[in-house]
């Protein structure tokens, strides 16, 4: 497993400011700061819940059904079993070769615990 860890948790140029290897209760955690670490997540926790709790009182407000939909996937019927699955759409990549990534909420830094990022999240 570590190898794995080593191999695709490195940082890498240009990803989403979503990806979750720049998470920063991870790099406390791999700096052996466990405390920190620990704080951090339950931060990181608390703030998602808050957006989704700001989306569902925006749902309330417009009387409208929830429809999240993810950044990077679309819910679709799958032609073989009829199941509902979520393929990728493969606008992620050209979202990373141009480094546009407006569309992604911030979530990892400090001024995301106080922010409403407009009600949607990765």
């Amino acid at each position: 497993s570590s190898g794995i860890n080593a191999e695709y948790g490195e940082p890498e140029e240009g990803v989403a400011p979503t990806d979750s290897r720049r998470r920063p209760d991870q790099r406390l955690m791999e700096n052996q700061n466990y405390l920190d670490a620990n704080a951090m997540k339950v931060k990181l926790e608390e703030a998602q819940r808050a957006r989704r709790r700001a989306r569902e009182a925006q749902i309330v407000i417009e009387g409208t059904p929830a429809k999240y939909q993810p950044k990077w996937f679309k819910k679709q019927t799958c032609d073989i079993t009829g199941d509902d699955i979520w393929r990728f759409t493969e606008e992620y990549w050209e979202c990373k070769k141009n480094m546009t990534w407006d569309r992604c909420p911030v979530i990892y830094e400090d001024e995301a615990y106080v922010q409403d990022d407009g009600l949607d999240e990765t």
